[in-house]
């Protein structure tokens, strides 16, 4: 799913939610990379750039749940203890903004259902 080229490449480097400053840097980056395929009427770009915000959203409210980023122990399906690492929840609301900004673009809805029409989904 994320492995569409060029567009990995380019969005990839940005992408990072180590700390709430550079969960800020990484989530400006990539949401401007979402503007720029927006520029360009390039829907594929765009709804790239979307997901690696949701998935920035995502791993870190996983790491802010999880210390180690395992909700499980490794080879079972017991649930290791949750914990709360206030940084990396923060860090996670960083791109849950920028996420929920791209996802409700309009054009990029407007694109998105002329995808949809033309190769399903």
């Amino acid at each position: 799913m994320l492995l569409v080229e060029p567009y990995k490449s380019e969005i990839l480097p940005h992408w990072r939610f180590r700390t709430p400053a550079v969960a800020r840097k990484s989530a400006n980056a990539v949401y401007r990379l979402f503007l720029a395929y927006k520029a360009n009427q390039d829907f594929v770009g765009m709804d790239m750039a979307r997901k690696f915000l949701q998935m920035g959203y995502t791993r870190a409210r996983r790491y802010a749940n999880y210390k180690s980023g395992r909700k499980y122990a490794p080879g079972s399906r017991k649930a290791l203890p949750r914990s709360s690492d206030r940084a990396k929840a923060q860090a996670a609301a960083f791109f849950h903004a920028k996420w929920k900004k791209a996802r409700e673009d309009r054009v990029y809805l407007r694109l998105r259902k002329r995808h949809r029409e033309a190769y399903g989904g």
